[in-house]
């Protein structure tokens, strides 16, 4: 089972199907559990740090028409420019990640305070010279979209946590998130959370800093034994 696959996927699962859009792993068996999202706002589809696979483009209209790739972390452009060109739509990226930009072979739009036309607002999360991460939350849906610093793979998690704070950002877990009560979290890495979305935000960013070692210690036993 490889950390991270590489190339365009051959097959790929369909994860956290709502009224408001779906998900998808393009790499089912990989150990990063790369998930992107397709969110429906009227006609319009939002594809969130998105990797390519066979047979998508049939999957998406199905939901509607492509409006933009949207990458919400900097380090998160994947497949991005490849499906934004197919698509011949832009990137759109917060304004304030200057240097994504010369990273993306395709036009590029900045977000400043939400997705063009939608609901979604953007809000900026971590902003610092090694990590810059932004996320999105639909007040109406009580949709947030989340990139890397909670998820779901198994990397991020201590014990029986539902949703886990990066391991990166577990000394200074993203507090910003719990200002918010969102009835579903869409993640980067593995299924969004459904079901006490919020209960499951709110123990994830209590408990980061003390399940801490447990977490390291169970990443080691778990990537390097």
């Amino acid at each position: 089972m490889p950390m991270k696959a590489t190339g365009r996927a051959s097959s790929w699962r369909e994860i956290d199907e709502w009224d408001g859009g779906t998900g998808w792993i393009a790499h089912p068996d990989e150990r990063m559990q790369r998930a992107s999202h397709a969110l429906v706002d009227g006609e319009d589809v939002w594809l969130v740090d998105p990797v390519d696979a066979a047979g998508l483009d049939e999957r998406l209209a199905d939901l509607g028409t492509v409006r933009g790739a949207v990458v919400l972390l900097d380090r998160h452009t994947r497949d991005s420019a490849a499906i934004a060109r197919r698509h011949d739509v832009p990137v759109f990226v917060p304004e304030w990640m200057d240097d994504v930009a010369a990273e993306v072979d395709a036009p590029v739009e900045p977000i400043r305070r939400r997705l063009p036309e939608s609901d979604y607002d953007l809000h900026r999360l971590v902003d610092n010279p090694f990590w810059k991460e932004g996320f999105l939350y639909d007040e109406n849906s009580k949709t947030m979209v989340v990139a890397e610093a909670v998820g779901t793979g198994s990397f991020f998690r201590a014990g029986m946590e539902r949703l886990g704070v990066h391991p990166a950002l577990r000394l200074t877990p993203p507090r910003s998130l719990g200002r918010f009560a969102p009835e579903r979290i869409l993640v980067g890495h593995g299924h969004g959370v459904f079901d006490d979305a919020a209960g499951a935000l709110a123990e994830a960013l209590d408990s980061a800093r003390w399940r801490a070692p447990r977490l390291y210690a169970e990443t080691v036993r778990e990537f390097v034994l």
